[in-house]
């Protein structure tokens, strides 16, 4: 099981990286009223916005990064690529022993790693990837299940 608060930051930073890219890269605005299909997402952007890492424009209508969410999302980047470049082709073993010894939780480093490379940008194909016997086609529900998560720990297995 993972912690609520710790699977809203990881998400929270699945969000930012969705408002920081342009449409034609993979981004999507969150209308204040959201859809039916980003609702799952409500709990999200209240904590990202009470961390002031969004903020709502009242002009468009849409969450908008903030500075602060700017320098937030460069930091969680630079520390991707960090662990990227540390353990890139080490056996999972190795770099959860390691981490562990650190004081740092695998769990995030893998979340990074992946939402650093675009591996979930598209949970759908995530799940089909990854053998999935049953896709969840609700995508933002499913990023913000103890599925999504058990899958990424299976690596560090």
């Amino acid at each position: 099981m993972i912690a609520e608060e710790q699977k809203l930051t990881l998400i929270g930073l699945f969000v930012l990286k969705l408002l920081d890219l342009e449409p034609e890269d993979g981004g999507m605005a969150f209308p204040v009223y959201l859809p039916h299909e980003l609702e799952p997402f409500e709990p999200v952007l209240e904590r990202l916005t009470i961390q002031r890492f969004i903020h709502v424009d009242r002009r468009s209508g849409q969450y908008k990064l903030t500075p602060e969410g700017i320098d937030y999302l460069g930091t969680a980047i630079d520390e991707a690529e960090t662990y990227i470049e540390e353990f890139d082709g080490a056996e999972a073993e190795v770099v959860v022993s390691t981490l562990r010894t650190r004081n740092l939780d695998p769990l995030r480093v893998r979340f990074l790693w992946g939402w650093y490379q675009g591996e979930f940008d598209d949970p759908v194909v995530f799940q089909q990837r990854r053998g999935a016997g049953n896709v969840e086609d609700d995508w933002a529900t499913y990023l913000l299940t103890d599925g999504f998560f058990d899958e990424l720990r299976r690596d560090l297995e």
